[in-house]
């Protein structure tokens, strides 16, 4: 695929073309369990024990055999049986004490919890009816949740919390990971400084340099602080051939305009390619991608808000695929605007928004699962059958909605998106990505 620099290319082109250039790296490592928070993992997991291990009780009570229940009369307890110690087999028309936890006794089939029994001395029986007892009830049996050799976790597999519970469960303190990508990040322009000195008259601070920091931290990638790099086109592609020896990928801000002192996409066309370049999408315009001695570079642009939306829009994900996940995109929801946008755009706009939730708890976020993001949305009223406007969030704007201003990213819970050539009135749906899904 070829695009045409005199012509903005849909952003859903662009991020499909990234996503086929990717080469996902191959290198791995093994990892303590303990340390493996965010890795992605480099082969599937498959379990080598049944989990549970052994059959055991759901509940402290009392571990019986069922057909001893049918005569109703008080059964003598054989045995106490505590979490971590195991039982001897349970003799017939006796019940064993057992603690939740505790490996089921030889020939017990039943728990029946402590709170259905009434004791008297040294024998329980039940406290009411039989009919209230299910044959096999407040038992775990062996396997139940894991078999041996059933495979747990995909490779490319992100590990969560949850994962490393699962993966601990199996008896693992270590698993296979990719290495975690370095990614230079440099920045351009004259009139950058670093925070923590005075700022003359025309300079700003480099705000770009912790908002990707922090992103690529959030990703659980090593981040390659390469600095504030001059316009010129000297130490530009120096800044450039540094990151290349440093780094699996270059991501730089600033520099991939159209002015004089934008020398970030001359310089790469210099020694490499730059296969993409103006996409329609707002804020952004200016994004590229290409390749300078052989690494691949994605150059945003220099404004902080359109940092960060191209970031979490076209880098986070090629970046995810890269170091080998096998889930990188984010199904957005569907809310409604409680905004007035009259004028369309010629690009797809990705605005700073909040949610606001209507007073009833039960209001859900539709998905929008099986819809592309730019197809027409469904008449949502006519899935939910009720109310929009009593049933779904609603979203704010910042009111300044500025490439330049980074205060409305802060005060948003996350992006809403209006299409190309969309205008929105108010009560009308509209897609929204949350920060807590495309921040990590």
């Amino acid at each position: 695929m070829t695009f045409d620099s005199s012509q903005l290319t849909p952003v859903d082109d662009a991020l499909e073309y990234l996503l086929r250039q990717v080469s996902q790296t191959q290198k791995t490592e093994h990892v303590m369990l303990s340390n493996a928070l965010g890795r992605v993992l480099a082969k599937p997991q498959t379990s080598q024990i049944d989990v549970p291990p052994w059959a055991n009780s759901a509940m402290d009570g009392y571990a019986v055999r069922y057909s001893d229940l049918a005569a109703q009369t008080a059964l003598p307890v054989s045995q106490r049986i505590p979490a971590g110690a195991v039982g001897s087999a349970l003799t017939p028309n006796t019940a064993a004490r057992i603690f939740t936890g505790a490996p089921m006794p030889t020939g017990a089939d039943t728990v029946i919890m402590q709170e259905q029994c009434s004791v008297d001395g040294s024998h329980v029986q039940l406290s009411s009816s039989i009919d209230g007892v299910e044959k096999g009830q407040n038992v775990r049996a062996m396997g139940e949740d894991i078999r041996t050799g059933q495979q747990v976790l995909a490779k490319g597999q992100r590990l969560r919390a949850q994962e490393l519970g699962l993966l601990a469960s199996l008896g693992l303190d270590s698993v296979l990971v990719y290495r975690k990508l370095k990614i230079a990040v440099l920045s351009t322009g004259d009139e950058l400084i670093e925070p923590g000195s005075a700022a003359g008259l025309g300079q700003i601070y480099n705000s770009n340099r912790y908002t990707l920091a922090g992103l690529i931290a959030g990703l659980e990638m090593d981040f390659v602080p390469l600095g504030i790099i001059a316009d010129s086109r000297v130490e530009t592609e120096r800044a450039l051939q540094k990151a290349s020896q440093q780094a699996d990928i270059i991501i730089s801000s600033g520099g991939v305009s159209v002015g004089e002192e934008d020398h970030v996409k001359a310089v790469i066309e210099g020694q490499g390619f730059i296969h993409l370049w103006k996409l329609a999408i707002k804020p952004g315009k200016p994004f590229a991608y290409g390749e300078f001695d052989g690494t691949p570079v994605l150059a945003l642009p220099g404004n902080p808000s359109a940092v960060l939306v191209t970031f979490l829009i076209l880098a986070r994900p090629y970046l995810l695929k890269m170091q080998g996940m096998n889930s990188i995109r984010n199904t957005p929801a569907v809310a409604i605007a409680d905004f007035e946008m009259p004028k369309p755009s010629n690009r797809r706009r990705y605005l700073h928004a909040r949610v606001q939730f209507p007073q009833s708890t039960d209001a859900p976020i539709g998905t929008t699962e099986g819809f592309s993001a730019n197809q027409e949305l469904p008449n949502i009223s006519q899935v939910y059958g009720r109310s929009l406007s009593d049933h779904l969030p609603k979203i704010q704007l910042y009111p300044q909605q500025s490439s330049g201003m980074l205060s409305g990213a802060s005060w948003a819970q996350g992006i809403a998106v209006v299409e190309v050539g969309q205008s929105v009135t108010k009560g009308q749906p509209v897609l929204f990505y949350s920060f807590a899904d495309l921040l990590n």
